[in-house]
């Protein structure tokens, strides 16, 4: 079993220091440990321990004797109960009342929500079930309550697909193309290598664990250097940071390239038995000396030189490098060949034959899930629906009816994601939510934005009241999440509100029945050992420990690929190359800033934004801005200001902070629109531009300008 029970029994009454005969008998406290996994969206996925007592969570911690967390939780997570216990969660369901975005509900129950919706639900699909849309995303990373029951659900009825891109589609395609899926370095040996390259993340406050493993590096002497536009929390602790522009990694990791070519600091061996198309990428590399790509990143040209030697002396020293990855440096539209670039590097020099070398952006290809058994394509009897981009929902929603788009979208049902708050250009996707022609469902633990403009909301359970799998994409441990205590109210868990409305919809497949233990069963079929799961509630992936020392890479030919066949025969480049962005920093004399908008330390995405204790910690809405560009605008720490392109404005507190680069105004996110200063975040500028591999958003591709809030002034 994976609880530990103990029970304090208070002595008897004759024996109770201080007992009097008549004093009442010391209520009995029954408290149990139940072992669980983080749901949230980030790289770390720890185990959880629960503290339970007399059927309530009174602490959630990291569980000591999972390696990967160590007994350490983050600062969001370790107040999991603040948020459970909530005042303000959803407990029973709610149909609106008053004007879309109102917020405006009246309980009832959940036959008559169910009813209602299977009704409507139907009547559009009589007509043609692509005119109905999921739009769900990382709000749970378990498989079950994610994309389990729901995928059943929206095959059978013969939905559109929805193209979840929101996140990391453009780096996971790049390095599909280069290194054959989302693989890499095994975590845990970061700590013995030599040179970390920290690029494109703020690991403190977004990959905690990781962190560790640095630490653990630099104490034995290793060099930390840290690629980011942003000086993070992160950044301040590495011996080097280049504060790139946004969208301009390719050319940095083009010209590390060009030096390590005309040092010789390569590994000519590796190069020639485990990769493929090196003479093209030798000839595209030898076009970006390190002066072209100072000048485009705008950098100082000694420190590209600084770091190709510190990269390539790893090579001659026989030591092992490493690269640490993340999504930041992916959301601009050259995002998909800026990851293959970088993926490229660790070949060159021969890192992976090292287990402490490579590059890791993710590991979640590792990971043997069941999809088809879970998902259950076969449910679309050969239909083949259309796709819907959830990065451009907001001009999906405003489209209407014809050949190229298909029907309009009549009906949405919305879990696991706040799409209101989270996806581009919001000012689009508040407007085609507001439709009063569109039926929305949202199933939600707490009254969002985008719960707002719901028809119906429907009360989920948390992460303590259900069963559920996790795979990583930070490490490679698969956990078991055991409901820790009882849902609350009238919430259920995700997979039993699609098995519920499944049935008024009458779909009468046995899949429908499968319960929650069968689906986690399922998710790993026989390659996890589920009674280890159980056991412990959790599995080490057994991999080696230097996966690509020999090649065999999982692409198509087995090595790593730096000319992509795949790539040509779309019509695409074969070869990684700098693409510069939309909106190129410096192009716009109207928009003259960049803006890049990077998670909040105390938030993830939009989750945890309600929670009074964190956002007491994180205080409000800010724009950091460089001292520089603040003076030019007369502008000081403090100031409102008013941040704005041709998609919108936002209003927000302006902090003149050395975080900040010269062109460059970092506005953390991301805050629900209803907290922000005028009812709008960050999104209301950014783009529905998409990336130019993996289809993903372009969060960190946007030129703004900022002035000072003056009342009864116009923005100009």
């Amino acid at each position: 079993m994976s609880i530990s029970l103990t029970s304090s029994l208070g002595d008897t009454l004759g024996s109770s220091p201080g007992a009097t005969p008549d004093a009442p008998a010391p209520k009995a406290v029954s408290s149990i440990q139940v072992r669980g996994a983080c749901p949230h969206d980030c790289p770390d996925t720890c185990s959880l321990l629960t503290t339970v007592e007399n059927g309530v969570a009174i602490k959630v911690h990291g569980n000591p004797d999972h390696p990967q967390t160590g007994g350490v939780l983050c600062n969001k997570v370790s107040r999991y109960t603040e948020r459970t216990y909530h005042p303000e969660r959803l407990l029973q369901p709610q149909k609106r009342v008053g004007p879309k975005g109102s917020g405006q509900f009246e309980p009832v129950s959940w036959d008559a929500a169910l009813t209602d919706i299977a009704g409507r639900l139907k009547a559009i699909a009589a007509r043609d079930p692509e005119a109905i849309v999921p739009y769900s995303y990382a709000g749970t990373m378990g498989q079950v309550q994610s994309e389990s029951m729901a995928a059943r659900f929206f095959n059978r009825l013969g939905a559109s697909f929805l193209d979840r891109t929101i996140c990391a589609t453009a780096g996971g395609e790049g390095f599909t193309q280069t290194l054959g899926g989302k693989v890499g370095m095994r975590v845990e040996f970061f700590a013995e290598s030599q040179l970390i390259i920290i690029w494109g993340s703020n690991s403190i406050g977004s990959n905690l664990h990781f962190w560790r493993h640095v630490q653990q590096a630099k104490r034995n002497g290793a060099r930390l250097v840290c690629i980011d536009p942003r000086k993070s929390e992160t950044a301040e602790k590495c011996h080097e940071h280049i504060a790139l522009l946004p969208g301009t990694d390719a050319a940095l990791a083009l010209a590390l390239m060009h030096e390590l070519i005309t040092h010789d600091w390569l590994d000519h061996d590796y190069i020639a038995r485990h990769t493929l198309g090196w003479p093209a990428l030798k000839e595209r590399a030898l076009q970006w000396p390190p002066e072209r790509a100072a000048e485009v990143c705008r950098v100082p040209v000694e420190q590209i030189r600084a770091l190709a030697r510190d990269y390539g002396q790893c090579f001659t020293d026989r030591q092992p490098a490493a690269i640490r990855l993340n999504y930041g440096m992916q959301r601009v539209r050259g995002g998909g060949n800026a990851a293959r670039a970088v993926a490229c590097l660790p070949a060159l020099i021969g890192a992976w034959r090292h287990r402490a070398g490579g590059v890791l952006l993710s590991s979640s290809g590792q990971f043997p899930v069941d999809r088809a058994a879970l998902q259950r394509p076969d449910l679309l009897q050969g239909r083949q629906p259309r796709t819907i981009n959830m990065s451009t929902i907001g001009n999906a929603l405003l489209a209407e009816t014809s050949a190229q788009f298909g029907p309009k979208i009549e009906a949405l049902i919305v879990y696991n994601s706040n799409p209101v708050a989270v996806a581009p250009e919001s000012g689009k996707v508040v407007q085609g939510f507001a439709r009063e022609d569109l039926f929305t469902v949202v199933l939600e633990h707490f009254r969002t934005d985008t719960a707002d403009y719901a028809d119906y909301l429907l009360p989920a359970t948390t992460q303590l009241e259900h069963w559920d799998v996790h795979s990583a994409y930070g490490h490679t441990d698969a956990l078991l999440n055991r409901p820790a205590i009882a849902p609350l109210g009238l919430a259920k868990p995700n997979t039993q509100i699609f098995r519920e409305l499944a049935a008024h919809m009458g779909f009468t497949e046995p899949c429908f029945s499968e319960d929650d233990e069968t689906l986690c069963r399922t998710v790993y079929g026989n390659q996890v050992d589920f009674r280890q799961l159980l056991d412990k509630g959790f599995v080490t992936l057994s991999l080696p420990d230097a996966p690509f020392a020999a090649g065999n890479f999982p692409t198509p030919s087995g090595r790593c690929e730096f000319f992509s066949e795949r790539l040509q025969a779309m019509g695409l480049d074969g070869l990684p190359d700098h693409v510069p962005n939309y909106e190129t920093p410096g192009s716009s004399s109207q928009y003259p800033l960049a803006m890049i908008s990077p998670p909040a330390r105390n938030f993830l995405n939009s989750s945890f934004v309600n929670v009074k204790s964190l956002r007491d910690i994180e205080g409000e809405p800010v724009l950091e801005m460089h001292a520089d560009d603040a003076a030019m605008r007369g502008i000081s720490s403090g100031a409102i200001v008013t941040v704005f392109n041709a998609r919108g404005e936002y209003r927000v507190k302006a902090e003149v902070s050395a975080r900040a680069r010269p062109g460059v105004v970092n506005g953390l996110g991301i805050w629900w629109r209803k907290l922000g200063l005028a009812g709008t975040n960050v999104n209301q500028l950014t783009s529905q531009h998409l990336t130019d591999l993996g289809r993903g958003p372009v969060f960190y591709d946007c030129l703004v300008e900022v002035q000072a809030d003056r009342p009864g002034e116009p923005v100009v």
